[in-house]
């Protein structure tokens, strides 16, 4: 793909942490790549594997940098849990190990939560995870429940260094059931068609913006979607020589993209 057929893409889905900031700092350039993304008549959105905030939260957080956006323009792996729940386990009841905000998610959206007798055990990034709510998910997994996901990352970045995500708890609850999860967010096909839906456009319409390869980029690479890597996260040049995973373009930050949309 050359780089000019860039400015034919009509919607940007750009992760957050690592790619528009990193902590609580706004990286150089991303408003004016926002700006010139609305300037031009375009549209981007959030999209964020991190399952433990929800959308209103994310908008706080964005505000308090100085970027003001409409809930509308924040998506999470929590969003496309809730919406893969009602497509495929209509009036289920679910096991949730997840923060308060997700469980908030859920009950917005009219699924129950219970402790006992539930038809699906959901797992997500939860930061008040306890020893008794692990035990009482592999126990109702062992009973042949299905085991579902939000995202599969194994650590998130916070100030002081990586902390353990969804992908870590469900590797604990594998290793205790020998059960995989279903997994959700990205790079799954379930985040592609949900973003799809959502935008209301098509694959060839879209770009992938992001600092992660395993997540950010191969959602593109795997889904036949226009991918951007930037080197302003967890992903260096030297990660990418050793990668499989290649995307379509890597630039140093996102606001190196913008003489190109």
């Amino acid at each position: 793909m050359r780089i000019d057929q860039l400015k034919e893409k009509k919607y940007f889905v750009l992760d957050m942490d690592g790619t528009f900031y990193l902590g609580d700092k706004l990286l150089d350039g991303s408003l004016d790549f926002v700006k010139r993304t609305e300037e031009a008549g375009k549209r981007f959105i959030f999209f964020t594997n991190n399952s433990s905030k929800n959308s209103s939260v994310y908008k706080q957080k964005l505000a308090g940098m100085g970027c003001f956006v409409d809930e509308s323009n924040i998506v999470t792996s929590g969003m496309v849990t809730v919406e893969y729940l009602k497509r495929h386990y209509k009036n289920c009841q679910v096991y949730l190990l997840g923060t308060p905000m997700l469980h908030e998610e859920f009950h917005k959206n009219g699924i129950p939560i219970v402790e006992d007798k539930p038809d699906v055990v959901v797992v997500g990034f939860d930061t008040t995870l306890t020893y008794d709510k692990l035990s009482r998910a592999c126990a109702f997994i062992r009973q042949g429940l299905p085991f579902i996901a939000t995202h599969l990352d194994l650590n998130c970045p916070t100030e002081d260094g990586f902390i353990p995500d969804c992908g870590a708890i469900c590797a604990f609850i594998t290793a205790s059931t020998g059960v995989r999860p279903k997994y959700l967010g990205k790079p799954f096909i379930e985040t592609l068609e949900y973003l799809l839906k959502y935008l209301g456009c098509s694959r060839e319409e879209m770009v992938f913006i992001g600092d992660r390869l395993y997540t950010d980029i191969a959602i593109g690479v795997k889904h036949g979607v226009t991918s951007v890597l930037v080197l302003t996260g967890e992903t260096k040049r030297e990660d990418l020589e050793r990668s499989d995973i290649k995307p379509d373009f890597v630039f140093n930050r996102l606001a190196d993209l913008i003489p190109f949309i």
